[in-house]
C-alpha cells in the first residue's frame, strides 16, 4: 500500500499501519505484526497516507480468503448500516457528543445496539468501544472537541465498530468526510464498503494471480 501511495505522490503513512487478523482483529490499535492470517479469518486494515501536508485515516475489513463467512457478513452489515445512518445525518449543527439530539455518535450507537445479538442473545453496543469518529487535517487526530457543533469545511472520520473477542471478530469501516453547508462529502467513496462488491473484487484478482501463476509455469 505504501507503494501505491508513493506512486501517487503521497509523502509519507500518516500513521503506522494498523492490520489485525482473527483475534487481532479485535484490538483496536494493534501493531505486533506477528500472527500468520489463516484461512476465514477476517483482517482489518486500518491505514492512510499523507498528501501535500494532510492526512487521510481510513479502514477496511476483509475476509482473508475472499469470502465472508455469514456471521463476518453480518457484523459487517450492522457496522455498514450504522455508519450509513450516521453519515445520512450530518451536516453543520451535528456533533460527536456521547449523548443528545444532535449526536451523530449517538445514531450510530442505536444503530448498533438495536440490530444483532451476541453469542448470548445480547445486543452489541456493547462491542461498539470507541467513539465514532474525529476531526483530521494536518494530523490524522486533529484538535477538536466531540461535542463542538460540526461547520462547513471540517473534515472529520466516520469509523463505527464492533469487535467480540469471544468470536475472534473485528469490524470497522472508517471514511473521510467533508462537511458542507448542507451535509456532506465522502472524500474516500472511491474505496468500496459494500461487501459485495468487495468480494467481487477480491475474486477477481485472484483469479488474475491464477493466470499469471499459469503463465509463469507454463
Amino acid at each position: 500500500m505504501q507503494y501505491e501511495w508513493g506512486k501517487r505522490g503521497c509523502e509519507r503513512p500518516a500513521y503506522a499501519p494498523i492490520v489485525g487478523s482473527g483475534p487481532n482483529s479485535t484490538v483496536l490499535h494493534y501493531d505486533k505484526l506477528a500472527r500468520k492470517m489463516e484461512d476465514g479469518d477476517i483482517v482489518v486494515l486500518d491505514v492512510g497516507a499523507q498528501y501535500s501536508g494532510y492526512a487521510a485515516d481510513i479502514t477496511r475489513t476483509l475476509p482473508t480468503n475472499g469470502k465472508y463467512t455469514a456471521r463476518q457478513r453480518e457484523i459487517y452489515e450492522i457496522v455498514l448500516g450504522a455508519q450509513n445512518a450516521a453519515m445520512a445525518a450530518l451536516k453543520p449543527g451535528m456533533d460527536m457528543c456521547a449523548k443528545g439530539d444532535k449526536s451523530v455518535y449517538k445514531i450510530s450507537y442505536d444503530y448498533i445496539n438495536s440490530h444483532g445479538k451476541d453469542q448470548h442473545g445480547k445486543s452489541l453496543g456493547q462491542y461498539y468501544i470507541h467513539g465514532l469518529g474525529h476531526n483530521i487535517g494536518l494530523d490524522v487526530h486533529d484538535p477538536g472537541a466531540y461535542c463542538t457543533p460540526f461547520e462547513a469545511g471540517m473534515v472529520v472520520t466516520m469509523e463505527p465498530g464492533i469487535y467480540i473477542p469471544e468470536e475472534n471478530l473485528g469490524v470497522r469501516i472508517e471514511d473521510d468526510v467533508l462537511i458542507t453547508e448542507t451535509g456532506y462529502k465522502q472524500l474516500s467513496e472511491r474505496l468500496p464498503r459494500n461487501p459485495d462488491e468487495i468480494e467481487t473484487i477480491m475474486a477477481d484478482a485472484a483469479q488474475h494471480r491464477a493466470k499469471e501463476q499459469q503463465k509463469q509455469s507454463d
